[in-house]
């Protein structure tokens, strides 16, 4: 059990595990053994007032740890991550760890920037002729911009045995993905196209199957809650 100074934190994560989101907080707890409480939050209906207080926006995830409240997914994540040095992360030491880190943060930024809004606007496409144009547009990009930085993957990112701080950013999208394929959400042929990328779906095969990926994963309620909110989406562009 991770601890800091000798002292177990208090951890109260507020969560919902459809949110891919949320997903990234409950990888790097889990990576970390760290102990904690979950307040689940119903992202169906308007945010209780109570937790308006702890997050203003009324996202998740959002955690109070000891009594500091931190949020947005990416900013829980490093700091948990900072705060209990592991296989995660390097320290920031040495220029070679620097550079360590650069290189996850640029993995990180060009997911995120090339290829992460891809698959919400597949699913929100109502043509088929133009869901399959995009799927490929996404192939080609992951090829080109993702598939080089993971000539390395061993099998995680930068030769890692273990997971890294890239993967818990990522994972949660990767692991939709091929779900969203599997259930007709995104054409089979997107699923099929990341399969044809030797390195991506290497890396790709061991990141969905780490149980620090999939212990809160439920397929079958994501895959319900993601139609109804592509649904949702595609109803608020035609009005």
């Amino acid at each position: 059990m991770a601890a800091v100074n000798g002292n177990t934190p208090k951890i109260t994560l507020y969560t919902n595990h459809v949110c891919p989101y949320a997903h990234r907080a409950h990888i790097v707890i889990k990576e970390l053994g760290l102990p904690y409480e979950e307040v689940i939050i119903d992202l169906t209906k308007p945010r209780e007032p109570w937790y308006l207080e702890v997050n203003p926006r009324g996202l998740v995830p959002s955690i109070n740890f000891n009594g500091e409240i931190i949020t947005e997914s990416a900013i829980v994540s490093q700091f948990l991550a900072d705060a209990y040095p592991s296989h995660l992360l390097p320290p920031s030491d040495s220029v070679d760890n620097a550079l360590k880190r650069a290189r996850i943060n640029f993995f990180v930024d060009t997911w995120a920037t090339k290829a992460g809004s891809f698959w919400f606007k597949i699913a929100a496409e109502d043509s088929q002729e133009e869901k399959e144009k995009l799927s490929q547009e996404l192939i080609n990009v992951v090829n080109k911009e993702i598939e080089p930085l993971l000539n390395d993957a061993a099998p995680f990112f930068g030769g890692s045995a273990k997971l890294t701080f890239a993967e818990v950013i990522i994972a949660p999208f990767v692991l939709r993905l091929y779900a969203f394929t599997k259930h007709g959400l995104l054409p089979k042929s997107v699923s099929d196209g990341l399969n044809g990328l030797p390195n991506f779906s290497k890396w790709a095969a061991e990141v969905v199957k780490h149980d620090s990926v999939t212990y809160i994963w439920d397929e079958e309620r994501t895959v319900e809650s993601s139609k109804k909110k592509f649904a949702s989406l595609k109803a608020q562009a035609k009005a």
